[in-house]
């Protein structure tokens, strides 16, 4: 048989030849292509199992407006997370559809009140708190409708924070005729009208207090009381004792 033959020849107990298969080689250049191949194939199946689409995390619902609760992602990692609204902090509430003139600003003050009088504009819709050095800083406010409004002179005579609310029967009447079945009480809360704190007017039913309705700020549109958003209730009590003088122009 020659040198160059693909196979060998056994003979076996009766002396009877068989062929045997010598093993197949395979050149070295074939093998470094299909070691390529398989490498390309790997990291094509890596590649594609990171383009696919990422899973949306859980939902959070978080309250954000008094109407209900709205749903939105968790903060990106690294940058921090809003803690939900609760009966002892307010949440910053959303200054859309609010003019800028109605935020929060110091002014100028060349009235002869002294410093720590609250001036209740009703007109402009603007409380002023006046401060030393002749200036003042300057709220928006909601007021009175018409039919609601009044003037005059009060002192603060209680203070209260997340104050519970009960609605005096001529106005659980007076609702009830449009149609606004209004609760005997509510506790104090993000869903209650008085918002996060409330500043007593003397023996009147007025005060002045926050609000879960920012949007209003402005306007006209209460019973009679001076209505802030939360924050800047918040601010002026803290700022204001019990005693301060009140005047509602």
């Amino acid at each position: 048989m020659s040198a160059g033959s693909a196979e060998c020849v056994v003979s076996d107990a009766s002396g009877t030849t068989a062929a045997k298969a010598s093993p197949v080689r395979i050149p070295s250049m074939l093998r470094s292509l299909l070691s390529s191949l398989a490498v390309f194939a790997v990291l094509g199946s890596a590649a594609a199992a990171s383009s696919l689409p990422i899973p949306r995390p859980p939902s959070v619902l978080s309250p954000d407006l008094p109407q209900g609760y709205v749903p939105h992602r968790p903060a990106p990692e690294g940058k921090p997370v809003p803690a939900p609204r609760t009966a002892g902090k307010a949440k910053k509430q959303r200054t859309r559809g609010l003019a800028k003139e109605f935020l929060p600003q110091i002014v100028r003050y060349s009235g002869s009140e002294a410093p720590g009088t609250i001036i209740i504009d009703t007109d402009a819709r603007f409380l002023f708190l006046v401060t030393e050095g002749g200036k003042a800083r300057r709220y928006g406010v909601g007021v009175g409708r018409e039919g609601f409004s009044w003037t005059g002179v009060q002192a603060v005579s209680r203070k209260a924070e997340w104050p519970d609310w009960t609605p005096p029967p001529e106005m659980v009447v007076r609702e009830a005729e449009h149609g606004n079945l209004l609760p005997a009480s509510m506790p104090g809360g993000p869903e209650n009208p008085l918002g996060a704190r409330a500043l007593y007017l003397g023996s009147t039913l007025y005060r002045i207090h926050g609000t879960n309705e920012p949007w209003t700020i402005g306007r006209t549109v209460s019973s009679g009381c001076i209505r802030m958003r939360n924050e800047d209730v918040i601010d002026l009590y803290e700022r204001v004792p019990v005693g301060a003088k009140v005047i509602v122009r």
